[in-house]
């Protein structure tokens, strides 16, 4: 039930024919947790306080800079410094004291995260980096909760729905990672400082509709738009089913998957060892040898000769047990650079005698 003092400080909700007491009293009931207090967490955080979402969660492990006051406009120059949850919890409960608010000033992980989405209805992902991106992603799938999604570059920002009453995910819109260093981020290339706060707003916006019911949530669509230019287009997304299936049927060695290791992250080590197809060839002639292939099922060529055992990239932190340990092993990739990871990753857990076929399988018919 609302107070009479609520009724007065949303009075322009309450006079709205979508929305009126009802539509306040499920705003002031609903739960959200907002991944990140950076430059799309700082309107999102804003525009749910003041519209009077009732219990908000703000997780982010990073501290307040002064580069970020640029567009993160939550934050002043007293909290330089400061944890962004922290900061931000201070600057929300003075706009609305009717606002529940419970901070995580610690790192999103696998440990975490299905525990943290749980107390929630719906997650917004105001993150900027892909392997929190696929990390949110797959908890969501696995607590069936809707993921707003937002993300900018430069001048364009992209607004989505993603796991909505059967809508698309997140992977079905991508399904691997972009290779790392490819898509930097706005702390290596810039970002135009309002254009987090238009992305943010949007993303709040669909919240507000998801809660309240109303208008016509952006699931299986995602809209991007150009500050330069003004416009907008809409990118329709299809649900993948396949997608899906592969989240849940990993759901129990969730906690344990890299997600930094799936987008490439993990540092190459030194001790790699390189052999070239004409070499392998000859080996194959010579040694008994195991052959991982780490690309997705459908890429080519196929050489039967190999008998490679494939394991996409994102699959191998699950499935070690389908390789041997005390065999010589050959890892390849379409190109090479993939199967460098994978090594990296294997080496890691105690594998050794591990060699990357240099520039990939397309080389073996050159």
């Amino acid at each position: 039930m609302l107070t009479d003092s609520e009724k007065n400080r949303y009075n322009r909700h309450l006079i709205l024919d979508k929305i009126g007491v009802e539509g306040q009293e499920k705003l002031k009931a609903s739960r959200v947790l907002v991944i990140g207090a950076g430059g799309l967490g700082c309107p999102v955080l804003l525009y749910l306080t003041a519209a009077g979402v009732g219990n908000i969660g703000i997780i982010d492990f990073d501290t307040v800079d002064e580069t970020n006051l640029q567009r993160q406009v939550l934050f002043t120059i007293e909290d330089i410094g400061i944890n962004k949850a922290l900061a931000a919890k201070k600057r929300l409960s003075a706009l609305n004291n009717y606002v529940n608010f419970k901070t995580y000033p610690e790192k999103l992980t696998p440990k975490n995260a299905l525990t943290i989405f749980s107390a929630y209805d719906i997650i917004v992902d105001g993150t900027d980096n892909f392997s929190t991106r696929y990390l949110v992603n797959d908890a969501c799938v696995i607590t069936n909760k809707p993921l707003v999604y937002g993300a900018i570059y430069k001048f364009e920002g992209q607004v989505t729905v993603f796991n909505y009453k059967n809508g698309p995910s997140y992977r079905c819109l991508f399904p691997t990672p972009p290779q790392q260093g490819s898509v930097p981020n706005c702390s290596e290339v810039g970002v135009l400082g309002v254009l987090p706060g238009l992305i943010g707003t949007q993303q709040a916006n669909e919240v507000l509709k998801i809660i309240l019911e109303i208008g016509s949530v952006l699931s299986g669509k995602m809209q991007i738009y150009n500050a330069l230019e003004a416009s907008f287009y809409v990118l329709k997304i299809q649900r993948v089913e396949q997608e899906f299936e592969k989240v849940l049927a990993n759901a129990t060695a969730f906690e344990q998957f890299d997600y930094d290791f799936f987008c490439g992250i993990e540092k190459q080590t030194t001790k790699q060892k390189e052999i070239t197809a004409q070499e392998l060839k000859i080996l194959l002639t010579n040694e008994d040898i195991q052959i991982i292939d780490v690309r997705a099922p459908w890429e080519q060529p196929k050489i039967e000769v190999l008998n490679a055992i494939n394991i996409p990239l994102q699959d191998i932190p699950t499935q070690l047990e389908k390789i041997n340990r005390s065999k010589k092993t050959v890892v390849f990739c379409q190109h090479g650079v993939r199967s460098l990871t994978c090594i990296a990753f294997l080496e890691a857990q105690g594998f050794d005698n591990l060699i990357n076929l240099k520039d990939g399988i397309v080389t073996w018919d050159k």
